[in-house]
């Protein structure tokens, strides 16, 4: 299995996007610090994930929900919980 999940950065107003075969791993890398583009950033609460059975399926809806279409697609899919959050 392979997942695309979201990032929400606890310290500053920074979600971050991303995809791996390993979704518990690689959210303590981000969680430690080691990851360098989120660095800045950490820690961070997994808001969001979706799981795919193929590597390039996920890599695909990894770039759609980061495109303006995706986002707008987050944005409803979390609406209950942004407005929690706001």
């Amino acid at each position: 299995m392979y997942f695309v999940y979201i990032l929400k950065s606890l310290s500053k107003n920074f979600f971050y996007t991303g995809c791996t075969n390993d979704l518990k791993r690689r959210l303590n890398e981000h969680n430690n610090g080691e990851v360098v583009s989120t660095k800045p950033y950490f820690p961070f609460d997994l808001v969001y994930y979706e799981a795919c059975i193929n590597e390039k399926d996920a890599f695909r809806r990894e770039k759609y929900l980061k495109s303006r279409l995706g986002k707008n697609y987050l944005r409803k899919r979390l609406e209950n919980w942004l407005r929690l959050k706001s």
